[in-house]
């Protein structure tokens, strides 16, 4: 920048700067700091303000995505006791079911013990009978035969006329019972 230099010839003190290029510069940085003002400080400052925004609408849709995350898990959490707990209600109620038919079924298992049971004494009682029945005609039938043996002369029309034989039986019965 020597264009400007002094007429004269004279030596220039490097120290002190020479006039008309501080005039020149300072008009080139006032133009410099216009055209920077002007158009691109507009521009940086625009793409600053979107990463700024996308920064922070990144920042909000993480911190949103994050409590949608935290309210799901708390509805799982939820859920999930929900279904320890109907599980074990279910578990409790088909325990409970489970007594109740044990307790039916060993009820009708009773009842049919005591049936088949009443039904095997009324069949021995009835058996029973029956075998008195036919000992008592049979014992009878012997004992006249025997008493006619005895006496020599047939007494099995006059022993059953008379009921001679039931009678024997039935006082024999008596005696027999007390």
């Amino acid at each position: 920048m020597y264009f400007f230099a002094a007429e004269g010839g004279e030596e220039h003190n490097p120290i002190i700067p020479i006039w008309q290029e501080i005039v020149v510069g300072t008009i080139a940085f006032a133009l410099l700091c216009f055209i920077l003002m002007k158009f691109v400080f507009p521009r940086m400052e625009k793409t600053f303000q979107a990463r700024v925004e996308a920064i922070e609408g990144g920042i909000q849709r993480a911190e949103a995505a994050q409590a949608e995350a935290n309210q799901l898990l708390e509805q799982y959490r939820a859920q999930l006791a929900e279904a320890r707990t109907d599980a074990a209600r279910i578990r409790d109620d088909a325990r409970a079911d489970a007594e109740g038919i044990r307790q039916d079924v060993l009820a009708k298992a009773r009842e049919e013990s005591d049936r088949i049971i009443a039904a095997g004494k009324e069949q021995l009682a009835a058996e029973r009978a029956t075998i008195v029945r036919e000992l008592r005609t049979e014992v009878g039938t012997l004992a006249v035969d025997l008493a006619g043996k005895i006496v020599g002369e047939s007494l099995a029309d006059e022993a059953r006329r008379k009921g001679t034989v039931e009678r024997f039986l039935t006082d024999l019965e008596s005696t027999g019972a007390r």
